[in-house]
């Protein structure tokens, strides 16, 4: 089965070293949809040691549930996120949110 739109939840603002907690969550696809973040369109990787793009970005990304942790966000953190759920029938995406920091 197809995932449904995921629910969502970013954090509006966010002060400069706080953590933010972004979630995605859908729960009528079958097998359990894997989530996977974006920012301004750009793929977040769930790994950050090996991805170049995110080297002075404290974060952990975990593509079962769906929860972005940023352990304390910087200005280069702000931006739109959004959230696509994938499963072997298919995938959805929500719609982009803006984080500022």
């Amino acid at each position: 089965v197809k995932p449904t739109t995921p629910r969502c939840s970013v954090p509006k603002a966010v002060p400069v070293g706080k953590s933010a907690s972004l979630h995605c969550h859908e729960n009528e696809g079958f097998p359990k949809s894997t989530y996977s973040w974006y920012r301004n369109s750009e793929p977040l990787s769930p790994d950050t040691k090996s991805s170049t793009k995110s080297h002075n970005s404290s974060y952990t990304l975990n593509p079962a549930t769906g929860t972005l942790v940023f352990h304390a966000v910087h200005k280069g953190d702000t931006g739109r996120y959004s959230c696509i759920a994938t499963n072997d029938a298919g995938f959805a995406k929500c719609e982009e949110q803006e984080m500022e920091v």
